[in-house]
């Protein structure tokens, strides 16, 4: 788009509430389905290969932070990255996989945290590409010259989702007291925290900022089921029959139709199809991987990284290992926000250096869909 102007972040912050979770007490903090220890918890552990991780609840369910007020944290914290006020704020744009309220949206949400005046928001609601769907609205507002000042955050509040209580009584749980694979695993492997970056149509004049390049999203829902959701059972996925507001939110519970859920088979087909999209933007130029001097891929698993590094090994779109960057150990699958919570560990650990790119991927196993997003180190202006 070249009738856009530069636009750079020239600011990035990362919220996790409460303290650090480590794996031998994560299950007695959110509480044991049934009264008893999951048959696959220990198994999920190996298999996304996570340490520790924060939770905005407390052992007994009350609230620490909602949603909102954990991404407004987050741009608070990005704005003073940026050297920045919330006076100076005027594009607002805002991701979640779920806000704290069916409706309004979540950007509206964020800004009533805030406070201050009049903002231009926009809310994006999928999973984790989210994120940079709500970045590319805020580049685009930046680079057209509508905001001198965006910030664009993400947050989730993961674990409300994974009490008992929202689990018992419901066929997601079977005779014996044991949860559903396809409910369990999740709750083993996703946190809550919120992420945010400030972006501006000129680089800072101290320190490190990163100019944009581009934002690309592509979709592949025209040839997948959903694979990861919420609002449906596993046997009816549709929106048309299996929605949940068609029955209403008790007859939903009891079918299981309100948890989020996923379909591992499913994902191990739609990982594939992230690959591709990669492949094809490398062919055709957009991506060149020996020129990406750091990545930053969100991925839910070790193990997945392990099935995706397998694959690239065999093309000539790998890149290197060594450049690859993440937090996924110390801070967990924090779903839209884990792209922003690395982008600010990476910044923070003083690892990039001028004239060097930032490649970041974000796939979403939701409905099939993957996010990629260019960005330049760019020094000190003055």
């Amino acid at each position: 788009m070249s009738y856009l102007r530069p636009v750079y972040i020239t600011g990035t912050g990362a919220f996790l509430p409460g303290e650090h979770i480590g794996n031998a007490d994560m299950e007695a903090f959110l509480g044991a389905v049934g009264g008893r220890p999951s048959p696959l918890g220990r198994r999920a552990l190996r298999w996304n290969g996570i340490a520790g991780r924060h939770y905005a609840l407390e052992p007994d369910g009350r609230w620490l932070h909602s949603n909102a007020s954990m991404c407004a944290d987050a741009v608070r914290l990005a704005l003073g990255s940026a050297g920045l006020g919330r006076e100076d704020l005027d594009c607002l744009t805002a991701a979640t996989t779920q806000g704290d309220l069916l409706a309004p949206g979540h950007a509206s949400a964020v800004h009533g945290e805030l406070g201050g005046g009049g903002l231009e928001v926009a809310s994006f609601q999928s999973v984790c590409a989210s994120a940079l769907m709500a970045a590319k609205y805020a580049w685009m507002a930046v680079g057209a010259g509508d905001a001198d000042c965006a910030a664009t955050t993400a947050g989730e509040f993961s674990s409300r989702w994974f009490r008992p209580e929202f689990y018992e009584g419901g066929a997601l749980v079977d005779a014996k007291g044991r949860l559903s694979m396809a409910a369990d695993f999740l709750r083993f492997t996703l946190s809550d925290g919120a992420g945010a970056v400030v972006m501006e149509g000129r680089p800072k004049p101290d320190g490190l900022s990163l100019k944009v390049e581009w934002i690309d999203l592509v979709s592949l829902a025209g040839q997948f089921d959903p694979c990861m959701w919420a609002g449906a059972t596993a046997g009816n996925r549709t929106e048309r029959e299996g929605a949940w507001s068609r029955h209403g939110p008790v007859a939903a519970h009891a079918s299981g139709a309100l948890a989020l859920q996923q379909d591992f088979h499913l994902l191990k087909t739609v990982i594939r199809a992230w690959i591709g999209v990669y492949l094809q933007k490398v062919d055709a130029g957009r991506i060149d991987p020996k020129a990406v001097d750091h990545l930053l891929c969100h991925y839910s698993a070790r193990s997945l990284r392990e099935e995706i590094v397998q694959i690239l090994q065999t093309t000539d779109a790998m890149i290197p290992e060594p450049r690859w960057f993440t937090t996924l150990a110390e801070s967990g699958n924090v779903g839209s926000a884990s792209i922003w919570i690395m982008l600010d560990a990476l910044m923070r650990a003083n690892r990039v250096k001028p004239g060097e790119r930032i490649l970041c991927i974000v796939p979403e196993s939701g409905r099939a869909m993957v996010g990629f997003m260019m960005l330049q180190v760019v020094g000190a202006t003055r």
